[in-house]
């Protein structure tokens, strides 16, 4: 069998950050919906979550390559 598992770990690890970034951007989309003079004040916390989840998914990927020498 040719390839790497990393790979395929790497693939089936990337469903965390898709759920996080959903659960994220749900919360702020309630939290607007029931304040919505506090937008602006969540706002920052909405893309600092978002980003802290894309950098630990972009994280494991390059794990996922330097780990499996490729």
């Amino acid at each position: 069998m040719e390839g790497s598992l990393n790979v395929i770990g790497y693939g089936l690890a990337a469903i965390g950050p898709g759920i996080g970034v959903a659960l994220i951007f749900a919360a702020w989309i309630t939290a607007t919906a029931r304040q919505p003079e506090s937008a602006g004040i969540t706002r920052p916390m909405l893309f600092m979550g978002f980003a802290l989840v894309e950098v630990l998914a972009l994280f494991g990927l390059v794990l996922a390559f330097a780990l499996g020498g490729a």
